[in-house]
């Protein structure tokens, strides 16, 4: 297969959608897809249709804006108020609502923001603006920590004064290890993330098959690549031989991208991490060296942890539950009354990649 409408024939999603149900057990089967992106294409294309009634999908921390938290946030707001500086963002993290506001806010009330597609338009920045601080927050997961780390290299080398890097980047091998271990969830098999296993390969997950008997496999975003992803699972729990699966074989390998890992070890250390809904977990998180430590935002801004002030409305919030995979949207109170695309409350109604944003999009 070489082109994606190869991925979307009906002929083929109908086949394997018998298939599925041919080997589907009795009682629930309940399948957690981590990643954003499995959420927005099982909903995009109505996958659901395809499964059986028993088979339950439910969503992930897999969206990085989702698990960032709102100290993060607070702090990049206090950034942006500072003379002479340039926040530079990804384009979903401008409406995350902070304790009191949000960077979309600062930059209708003045403060310079700028929306970038590529951690290299920081450069660029830096580059054309040599007498202002320009910092990029630097959020996502081990996909976006590979650029992330190019960019503080090319930095160095460009001997660049002015651009500093807030990382929030987290790890998400350590934040499936720290979710498993909620008797809660009950789950009986994960559909692993594509993109973040492209770069850090299949051998990371080999603990979920090891510790938690829990059948895994790691799967593309195209419709059959879901419904195969489910497929694979199934027959996993039927022969009762958790193992770590791989349908994504076209892009993602048992090593993983071995130069985008190196760069992330050049230039980060692990550290303990703050994901929205999963709290405190150790290791799970990235920071940049010592000796890149004239990047390093929170160093050059003396960013202390602030203490939070949440409104009603945030404290009503439950994207924490939806996050953990314990509640769908539907059953928070504040869905799509309070909380809306247009007036998010809470961070999963923020990016395209979030749990109640895919749920009002395609409900």
């Amino acid at each position: 297969m070489k082109y994606i409408d190869e991925f979307r024939r009906k002929n083929l999603i109908q086949r394997l959608s018998l298939k599925i149900k041919e080997i589907t057990p009795q009682g629930e089967v309940k399948i957690m897809e981590v990643c954003g992106t499995h959420t927005q294409s099982f909903f995009r294309f109505g996958l659901g249709g395809f499964l059986p009634p028993n088979i339950r999908l439910i969503c992930g921390p897999g969206c990085p804006v989702c698990v960032s938290t709102q100290d993060y946030i607070d702090q990049a707001i206090q950034v942006s108020q500072e003379k002479n500086t340039i926040i530079a963002t990804f384009g979903d993290m401008l409406r995350l609502p902070g304790s009191r506001s949000s960077l979309e806010r600062e930059k209708a009330q003045g403060a310079d923001v700028r929306v970038v597609y590529s951690t290299l338009d920081s450069l660029r920045l830096a580059r054309h603006n040599p007498e202002k601080k320009v910092v990029f927050l630097a959020v996502g997961f081990e996909t976006t920590a590979s650029t992330i780390a190019l960019s503080v290299i090319l930095a160095k080398q460009e001997k660049l004064r002015n651009l500093f890097f807030h990382s929030s980047l987290k790890l998400m091998p350590p934040a499936l290890a720290h979710l498993l271990k909620d008797k809660r969830l009950n789950l009986d098999g994960l559909l692993c993330p594509g993109h973040v296993s492209a770069i850090i390969g299949l051998i990371p997950y080999n603990f979920i098959p090891r510790k938690f008997a829990l059948p895994c496999c790691v799967a593309g975003f195209e419709p059959l690549d879901i419904l195969e992803g489910v497929y694979m699972l199934l027959r996993q729990i039927n022969s009762n031989n958790p193992r770590v699966d791989n349908q994504y074989s076209r892009v993602v390998t048992r090593k993983g991208n071995l130069a985008a890992s190196k760069v992330i070890r050049e230039v980060f250390q692990t550290t303990s991490a703050s994901w929205r809904g999963l709290g405190e977990i150790p290791g799970s998180g990235l920071k940049i060296k010592s000796q890149f430590s004239e990047f390093d935002a929170k160093r050059v801004f003396s960013l202390p942890k602030n203490r939070l002030a949440f409104s009603a409305q945030q404290k009503s919030c439950r994207c924490a539950d939806i996050l953990k995979g314990l509640i769908t949207p539907g059953e928070c109170g504040l869905f799509s009354g309070a909380c809306t695309p247009d007036h998010p409350i809470g961070p999963c109604m923020v990016s395209k990649e979030g749990t109640c944003s895919i749920y009002y999009k395609y409900r």
